[in-house]
């Protein structure tokens, strides 16, 4: 009778315990973004946070969705995908928003063709997507990105649907989706290696996403994920740990950095 009550006990608690997990894979990701968005609301500011970190999480998270229909993996990360897609279409709306309420001047530039009528926005009447790779990613409409982000995605979609049945081009497609993302922190690497600083990068954030990294390999390698998300996590924290690295050494052994009149942030640094 004790037996079967520990037993129980045991299992109850080992529910808790994967419960708990599957919360922090699903929703851990998208919580060092909860301070970067309060504090571009109240700021009106979106000069420390950079676009293209929602960009690669963008990309990253649309490719592990399709690989999923190709080789199976735990649910808590599918919905892990689905929110942080979300989240950054709300970072975009956001940095979109207060840019173009502080550039009033600025010229206005759009991912599709264009005939507006608004006077103050100036977007010459184009041919589809003819517009100028050097402010890709960079445009004046959260409607552009949009558009971008659901152009992409069908193209992925139907690639993916041509090749499902091979496994080359399946396993390539995992492994691409979590490279990309643990990739996320290279700019930011070597942002700082060319500044020869680590001034305007929170540590605090590195922290929070290296202990995040960390549980999340661990996570991977308890629940016998593919091997491609293991690996990539493995790389993602010494990404990690290289610019904790810099912190350390920069701050011991500070030199005179190079100019520069802002502050790049990746998706690690607020």
């Amino acid at each position: 009778m004790e037996d079967e009550i520990f037993e129980k006990i045991v299992y109850v608690i080992n529910q808790l315990v994967a419960w708990i997990a599957s919360l922090a894979i699903v929703f851990g990701g998208v919580v060092p973004y909860i301070p970067q968005y309060r504090d571009i609301k109240r700021s009106q500011n979106a000069e420390g946070f950079s676009t293209y970190v929602c960009l690669v999480l963008l990309v990253a998270n649309i490719l592990r969705i399709l690989f999923r229909f190709g080789r199976y993996f735990e649910d808590p990360l599918l919905w892990q995908s689905i929110i942080m897609i979300v989240t950054m279409l709300v970072m975009l709306n956001l940095c979109t928003s207060v840019r173009m309420a502080s550039e009033l001047n600025t010229k206005r530039r759009s991912f599709t063709a264009t005939d507006s009528k608004d006077e103050e926005i100036r977007i010459p009447k184009k041919l589809f997507l003819d517009f100028d790779w050097n402010y890709f990613w960079s445009w004046s409409r959260f409607v552009d990105y949009l558009q971008c982000v659901l152009a992409f995605t069908v193209l992925a979609a139907y690639v993916t649907y041509l090749l499902l049945d091979s496994v080359l081009f399946v396993e390539t497609l995992g492994f691409l989706a979590v490279f990309t993302e643990a990739m996320l922190g290279t700019p930011q690497l070597y942002c700082n290696y060319q500044n020869k600083s680590t001034e305007g990068m929170s540590i605090k954030m590195v922290l929070m996403w290296t202990s995040g990294d960390t549980f999340k390999t661990v996570y991977f390698l308890l629940t016998q994920a593919p091997v491609q998300f293991w690996i990539c996590g493995m790389l993602q924290v010494c990404v990690d740990v290289a610019i904790l690295s810099q912190v350390y050494y920069y701050s011991r052994y500070p030199q005179k950095p190079v100019s520069h009149t802002v502050h790049t942030t990746s998706a690690k640094a607020l």
